[in-house]
Formats: structure tokens, C-alpha cells, sequence
């Protein structure tokens, strides 16, 4: 088992995992004005074009940005290993990602087939400097530990993703080849939420719930096994899936909905367990995420004895909401309430050694607001659940998205300015 260590002589400058996260939250601010735009009809099916063009909003506009920008930090910090010309690289990977998720979702609310060919094109460039940049990182780690090991399974992924999600943006861009729409559409989004996703998550979970939440280290068992297994049956049932052995490929989804359960349950003990009998503003995200993926990955293991309802819009829907927001957006919601004021106390203190005292962590970011939008996205996810059953409840959930996402964003966006505040007055008082 490895002890959340930090090698910090390497890490890159505090812009180039800020540019990705201060752009995240106004794509959650984009995903309410498509709802409002919509209406209760958005929510009839996963399907509908305004439907896709909301989700890619979340899972690419909000969730692959700072994923993308917690790698650029996390492989120098804690793998140890450099990125060369490290701001070259996060403009690279930033640019096109914002752009062609804009492109994407525009061609689904209408654009046509060139919307889809310019989306392809611009997704297709910023995952691949992304996947080149970090998987060469990756495999120059000094040391194979249990982050590193589900790091390279979630980039694997991700490479199975993106290579899916561009055959799919060929497909409705260009023509020309059939498709098993069908079957690719399924394999990417479980490629890109149990594989990319959930991944990344709990590799950095490994290292940050034990460290910033002050728990128990997760079990040797369950850090080393997690990314194998989940990588092995993601490809066990994409194969049984694509040769149409839909019986054996439930099994292998019903051994990841139960590693998946096993990872979220064994987190919520350790959050059980800490040390720390201070209250920590950031538990109530994790809590909620936790839950949600138990939840969701539950949900989908009741729906197999159930053939009449697991194709059902209502409750494809349903667990949708709980394995995208409940998931990973409100635990990357709550990890960036940690990794922001943290990168910004760090490099001030190394800006302002000898010079002046950096600004407390709590000084640049205080807890009351992160309490209070905990609270709000919670509000969310049940406001999006219930119009789900009740499509009354669509216009509160919508404005409630926008207004989480604008908070988090400010919120952010004070850290950065009272960072600059703080570089610029040690400067002038030179």
C-alpha cells in the first residue's frame, strides 16, 4: 500500500491546470441554458439530439477539462514524472477541447454535418496531445505504485473512448460506412464513465481522500485489484457485446457493477473513519458522489432481472443522472475546492519565500461558500431526479444547475484573483 506522498520539485506553473479549471464551470452554466432553452421534452430520452448535446456539454465541456488539467498537475506532483513545455502543451490540449466541445454540441442542437466534421477534427487534435503527452509521462514513472497503475487503465480508456466517440462524429459528419450506432454509442459512454472516469477517480482518490480528508489508507486489496479488474471487464464485455453474446456480456457488466459498489461503499467508510473530528466542507461532496455511484452502479444491476424497464427512457435517464452528475461532477466539484486554494498556497509560497507570508488556504478560499454550494448541487441532483418522473421540476433543476455552476466558477475565480493580489502586493513592496 503507498502512503500519499508529494514530490513537489516538479510541478508545473499554477497556469497551466488553471486555465482548465476556471473554464469548467461555465460549461455547467451552458448545460442550464440548454435545459431552460429545451424544456421538460430534453428529458423524454437519452437519444434526442438536445439530450446528446447536453450530456457532451457535462462530460466533455465540464468533467474531460479538468480531469485533462488535474493530470498536467498530478503526474509531475505525485508520479513524479515532467511534461516538457508543459503551458505549449495545456494550450494545445485546452483550445481545441473548448472549441470542438462547443462545435460538438452545436451540431447536436442542429449544426449538421459540418458541425460534426469541425467537432472531430479539433476533439481529435486536443485528446491526442493530451493521450501522447500523458501516457509518455506515465510510462516514465520512477516508481509503479497503486495511482499510477489506475492511471495508465484510465488513459487506456480513454484512448478506447475517444477512438469510439470519433468514429461516431465520422459517422454522423461524413457517411459513407454503416455502423452498429447502437452498440458503439454504449460502449463509449461505459468506456468513458467506467473507464476514464471512474478510474481517474479512484487513483486519485488513492492519494487525496487519505491525505486532505485524514483516513485510513485504502485497503492494499482493493487499490491494487480496482483498475485491473475494471479494465479486464470493460474489454471481456466489449468483446462479448460486439459478437452479440448479450447474456455473458451482462455477467462481465454485473462484475463491474459490483467493483464499482465495492470502490464507492469502501470510501465512505474511510470518510467514516477519518481522524479529523473537524468538519471538512468538501465530505458533503464526496458523500454525495459515493453514494451516487453506488447507487447508479446498483440501479443498473436491478434493471438486468428486470427486462420490461431497463430499456425504459425513464430509467435509462434516471441512472444517467446519478453516474454522470452525482458522480463524477460533484466529486470534481469538491476535489477542486481542495486542489485550487492548495496549488495557490503552494506556489506562493514558493513566489514569496523570504519575501512574505502567503495568505492561508481558508484566506483564499473560505469554507462557508464551499458549504453553501455543496448544499446547492445536492439540491440539483434531486431537482434533475424528480423532473425526471415530474417534468414540472425542470425549470428549478435547470436554473439550480446554472446557478451551481456560476458559483463554483466565481468561486474559483476569487482564489485566482486574490493568488494575483497577493503576487502583485510582494511586488510592489519591493
Amino acid at each position: 500500500m503507498n502512503p500519499p506522498g508529494l514530490s513537489y520539485d516538479q510541478a508545473p506553473p499554477f497556469s497551466v491546470p488553471l486555465r482548465f479549471f476556471l473554464t469548467a464551470p461555465w460549461f455547467l452554466f451552458l448545460a442550464a441554458a440548454v435545459l431552460l432553452w429545451e424544456g421538460p421534452g430534453i428529458l423524454a430520452s437519452r437519444w434526442l439530439p438536445a439530450t446528446l448535446a447536453l450530456t457532451h456539454l457535462i462530460v466533455l465541456g465540464f468533467m474531460a477539462q479538468v480531469m485533462l488539467g488535474a493530470l498536467a498537475q498530478i503526474l509531475p506532483v505525485v508520479v513524479g514524472v515532467s511534461i516538457a513545455y508543459p503551458r505549449w502543451i495545456a494550450m494545445l490540449i485546452h483550445v481545441p477541447l473548448t472549441l470542438g466541445t462547443l462545435a460538438l454540441a452545436s451540431a447536436f442542437l442542429g449544426g449538421g454535418p459540418v458541425g460534426f466534421q469541425i467537432a472531430a477534427g479539433l476533439l481529435g487534435f486536443s485528446f491526442s496531445a493530451a493521450l501522447i503527452t500523458f501516457h509518455r509521462a506515465l510510462w516514465r514513472a520512477p516508481v509503479v505504485t497503486d495511482t499510477v497503475i489506475a492511471l495508465r487503465c484510465a488513459l487506456g480508456a480513454l484512448l478506447v473512448t475517444v477512438a469510439l466517440g470519433l468514429l461516431l462524429s465520422g459517422y454522423l459528419g461524413w457517411g459513407g460506412f454503416s455502423l452498429p450506432i447502437l452498440q458503439v454509442t454504449n460502449l463509449h459512454a461505459i468506456w468513458g464513465l467506467v473507464g476514464w472516469t471512474a478510474l481517474l477517480v479512484a487513483g486519485v482518490a488513492y492519494q487525496v481522500v487519505p491525505m486532505f480528508q485524514i483516513t485510513p489508507l485504502y485497503p492494499a486489496w482493493l487499490s491494487r485489484g480496482f483498475a485491473p479488474v475494471v479494465t479486464a471487464m470493460l474489454i471481456v464485455g466489449t468483446v462479448l457485446t460486439l459478437n452479440s453474446w448479450p447474456l455473458a456480456a451482462t455477467v462481465a457488466g454485473a462484475v463491474l457493477a459490483v467493483t464499482l459498489i465495492a470502490f464507492a461503499v469502501r470510501t465512505l467508510l474511510l470518510l467514516y473513519q477519518r481522524r479529523r473530528k473537524i468538519g471538512d466542507p468538501t465530505l458533503i461532496y464526496w458523500r454525495i458522489s459515493m453514494i451516487s455511484l453506488a447507487t447508479g452502479a446498483a440501479g443498473w444491476l436491478l434493471t438486468r432481472w428486470m427486462p420490461e424497464g431497463a430499456n425504459a427512457p425513464a430509467i435509462e435517464l434516471l441512472l444517467g443522472i446519478l453516474l454522470i452528475v452525482g458522480f463524477p461532477v460533484v466529486v470534481i466539484n469538491g476535489m477542486l475546492y481542495k486542489i485550487v486554494p492548495f496549488l495557490a498556497w503552494f506556489h506562493l509560497q514558493a513566489h514569496l519565500l523570504g519575501r512574505a507570508k502567503p495568505p492561508h488556504i481558508k484566506q483564499l478560499l473560505p469554507e462557508t461558500p464551499i458549504r453553501r454550494q455543496g448544499w446547492t448541487l445536492l439540491i440539483t441532483l434531486l431537482l434533475l431526479l424528480a423532473a425526471v418522473l415530474y417534468p414540472l421540476f425542470l425549470y428549478p433543476a435547470a436554473l439550480a444547475l446554472g446557478m451551481t455552476g456560476g458559483w463554483l466558477g466565481v468561486n474559483l475565480w476569487r482564489v485566482a484573483q486574490r493568488y494575483r493580489q497577493a503576487l502583485a502586493s510582494t511586488l510592489l513592496d519591493r
